[in-house]
């Protein structure tokens, strides 16, 4: 019998071939959702989706992309704001 926190639907179900020739299923966490932009909400692309453990141990270059506010703005809100900062002489 399955152990009652793996009842719940926090947990997926995937079926694993065991080295004995079996298969068995066994419980993983579900992934999280994707990282969304501060201003629009849009999905981030370029911004891994994992659980914190795994991306505890992911290298920093993997995690999020490398340029201004990367992680937290899209591309698009991104080049809105630069443009905006560049029209009203802000530094």
């Amino acid at each position: 019998m399955v152990r009652g926190q793996y009842k719940s639907h926090s947990f997926r179900r995937v079926s694993r071939k065991t080295p004995g020739g079996r298969v068995s299923i066994q419980y993983k966490l579900r992934k999280p959702k994707k990282a969304h932009c501060a201003d629009c909400g849009r999905p981030l692309s370029g911004v891994a989706c994992e659980r914190p453990r795994k991306m505890q141990n992911m290298p920093k270059t993997k995690k999020r992309p490398s340029r201004l506010f990367g992680g937290m703005l899209c591309s698009k809100c991104l080049r809105k704001r630069l443009l905006f900062s560049v029209l009203s002489g802000n530094k």
